[in-house]
């Protein structure tokens, strides 16, 4: 008789969490399968997408006949706080928070490292409330401020790289403060691009929407800077001479935080092989 055939069923995750070819740290790793492993996830963010994106395409053609703000920043920023507290877990919380100080380090290596005429960025949100005080808007201008900066400025690998500040702080989401519901991080973006979109200028929008195109910029300029190529594998082909909005915002927000913690951690490895 022939051996039985036994049918192999791996898990997915299982194997995305093995998967030696994700530089981040296993924790992180694992709280990231753990926001996408949620039931809102499953659930309710193919509905939230398809809803935010027809929204914001509404708001957006309104807006082209009545321009201008139709929320204030801090209303905005004081709704989203609100949501974060009450619908989105805290794991959820922690990694967006900190995306904001990931990004700043990447934004602060660059800065460092170029003789840009630019002083460091300061965006390094440690709490939940850390978030207002129009952390979103300023989060976007400081992608552009360095790359203005870089204006004219030849790029290439220093002597000796600055690897200082690529620290990430503990960070406080606030779980302590009971949640009526435990929504993804996906889901929340979703949802919260909504006010966004109210509250910001038609034109700050579409700025802050075209500010992820600059991820390959930046890729760019880590590889140079660092003379590694790795970072090139991390580019999805997104020129920012091409202006396009109409995108799934959400989706690409999500990749973009990704994106910084995948450069972030193969940068943070290269400054420990290093010291």
């Amino acid at each position: 008789m022939p051996p039985e055939f036994v049918k192999s069923d791996p898990s997915m995750w299982e194997a995305i969490y093995a998967d030696p070819s994700i530089p981040l740290e296993k924790p992180l790793v694992r709280m990231i399968i753990k926001d996408q492993r949620r039931v809102s996830r499953r659930w309710l963010y193919p509905v939230a997408r398809i809803v935010s994106r027809l929204l914001v395409a509404v708001l957006s053609t309104v807006k082209r006949l009545f321009p201008g703000r139709w929320m204030s920043l801090r209303t905005m920023d004081a709704l989203c706080l609100w949501f974060l507290r009450r619908f989105v877990a805290p794991d959820a919380v922690e990694l967006l928070i900190r995306h904001f100080v990931v990004e700043t380090n990447l934004v602060n290596f660059i800065i460092r490292n170029t003789p840009a005429d630019i002083e460091p960025v300061t965006l390094r949100p440690t709490t939940l409330a850390g978030l207002g005080e129009n952390a979103v808007v300023e989060h976007d201008i400081n992608v552009y401020d360095v790359l203005i900066a870089l204006e004219g400025v030849d790029v290439e690998a220093p002597d000796r790289l600055d690897f200082s500040q690529l620290d990430v702080p503990e960070l406080d989401p606030e779980r302590r403060h009971p949640r009526l519901m435990r929504l993804d991080i996906q889901t929340a973006l979703c949802l919260m691009n909504i006010p966004f979109c109210i509250a910001l200028s038609l034109e700050e929008f579409r700025r802050a929407i075209h500010s992820l195109r600059f991820d390959d910029s930046f890729l760019e300029i880590l590889a140079v800077l660092t003379k590694d190529e790795t970072y090139r594998h991390w580019k999805m082909g997104g020129l920012s001479l091409w202006m396009d909005t109409n995108v799934d915002v959400p989706q690409l927000v999500y990749r973009h935080a990704l994106v910084c913690e995948y450069a972030h951690a193969h940068l943070v490895s290269t400054a420990d092989g290093e010291s």
